[in-house]
């Protein structure tokens, strides 16, 4: 019967063990959610400043080209 103290503590063992890891699957789960959000709201953002790049860039080509009349609207 000396064998008992070692099957209730390896017993012990795979319970805390078993915690330990539904612990660790919470956060990481939770870590995995977070990326989400974070991917999204930086591919959103890089998104908008991409937009406003080619805006800037369209507002500047506009104002370097010189203004000429189109003969369509000369009268």
């Amino acid at each position: 019967m000396s064998y008992i103290p070692a099957v209730v503590l390896l017993a012990v063992g795979l319970v805390v063990l078993a915690l330990v890891l539904l612990k660790v699957a919470g956060a990481a789960r939770r870590l995995v959610v977070t990326r989400g959000h974070v991917n999204a709201e930086v591919g959103r953002s890089t998104g908008f400043l991409k937009a406003r790049m080619a805006a800037l860039r369209i507002a500047v080509r506009d104002r370097r080209r010189p203004r000429t009349i189109e003969k369509s609207t000369e009268a």
